[in-house]
């Protein structure tokens, strides 16, 4: 079967307290007394406590331009993925000569060649490596990697595959932008990586068994970013989690349906930890106790929103805890523009 292998994850140095943005909320931002009080409120049942940026809020707040931000990503989105790729690899003990396919996806910042191609000579990985990068799915993207990671192997069965999601949103941030969407942003994304050694070789670890996608019909314009002089300007319908609460559960049975097997069945839910709301409503609907989803709200609560790299934060999570045993069953979900979702049946071997 194909196997996650391993995982790794790494944030940057300095960290954005609750506090400490519900400080600077006020003082960024151009907000009559209603409205901020209102924000305050959404950063107090926001359930998360911290997340990390590149850099120190005095610097992040200022204004930049556009060519200044994209070197800053250039710089840090190739580190960081350098130190989650070469993790993965030790973890799974594995070389960059091993590895067959490298799938690299992002969406806060904009590199040609992409990030891949800067490790392959940084790290030694084979010439002839196949390179998929990935930008335009947003926070569906982790998943979606790992389902086209799983669609190479399935096709080269004694192959190995990298699968690398870095996202620096603290550099899209907009201080002159006092939209709604703008606001809701700036509390609740965060800045990471994640990193997953996918193989068909044997081993031990959750298996892909199935995936699936999805597009909303009519939703084009529920999330994105829209690439303005100044830089990129998070496109986000507070439409989003009520779009998700009144599909999950008929998406999860679909793929169930395909193996015979039910909800009940389903031991670990992987969930994007998009927002608190977002993750409210589908433990709701899917009928879940807090321990099924118990490492969504922690990475939430430790991290914010990740984008592409939350769900692979969340699947670290459930692998480093051992909270899952042999032969248990998973569902891996994300979300994001188009409005798209992806979804990976697990089980544990």
């Amino acid at each position: 079967m194909i196997t996650i292998a391993s995982t790794a994850t790494a944030v940057p140095p300095n960290v954005l307290s609750l506090e400490l943005v519900k400080e600077y909320f006020g003082k960024t931002f151009s907000l009559p007394g209603r409205r901020l009080s209102a924000m305050l409120e959404v950063l107090d049942n926001s359930r998360i406590e911290r997340r990390y940026s590149l850099f120190p809020v005095d610097y992040l707040v200022e204004p930049r331009s556009l060519t200044q931000r994209n070197s800053e990503y250039r710089e840090h989105a190739i580190a960081l993925a350098r130190q989650v790729a070469e993790e993965a690899l030790e973890k799974a003990n594995r070389t960059p000569a091993d590895v067959d396919m490298i799938i690299s996806v992002s969406c806060t910042g904009f590199m040609i060649p992409s990030v891949d191609a800067y490790l392959v000579s940084e790290m030694g990985f084979r010439s002839n490596v196949r390179r998929l990068p990935i930008t335009e799915l947003g926070c569906a993207a982790g998943a979606v990697g790992l389902t086209r990671a799983w669609e190479y192997l399935r096709a080269h069965p004694s192959g190995t595959a990298l699968l690398i999601a870095v996202e620096l949103p603290t550099l899209t941030f907009q201080r002159g932008d006092v939209s709604q969407a703008n606001l809701i942003s700036a509390a609740l994304f965060g800045d990471g990586a994640a990193a997953a050694v996918i193989t068909g070789r044997p081993g031990s670890g959750p298996a892909i068994v199935d995936s699936q996608s999805y597009l909303f019909p009519s939703s084009i314009e529920a999330m994105g970013f829209e690439l303005k002089d100044t830089g990129f300007h998070i496109v986000l319908s507070k439409e989003v989690p009520q779009l998700i609460r009144e599909k999950i559960g008929a998406l999860l049975d679909c793929m169930l349906l395909r193996h015979g097997l039910t909800r009940e069945q389903i031991r670990a839910f992987i969930l994007h930890p998009g927002g608190q709301k977002l993750l409210s409503y589908m433990q709701e609907e899917l009928g879940l106790c807090a321990c099924q989803v118990q490492p969504s709200w922690d990475i939430l609560r430790d991290y914010g929103n990740l984008s592409s790299a939350s769900v692979l934060f969340v699947l670290h999570e459930w692998i480093a805890r051992g909270a899952a045993e042999t032969g248990d069953r998973g569902l891996l979900a994300a979300f994001g523009p188009g409005f798209s979702a992806e979804m990976l049946l697990l089980q544990w071997i």
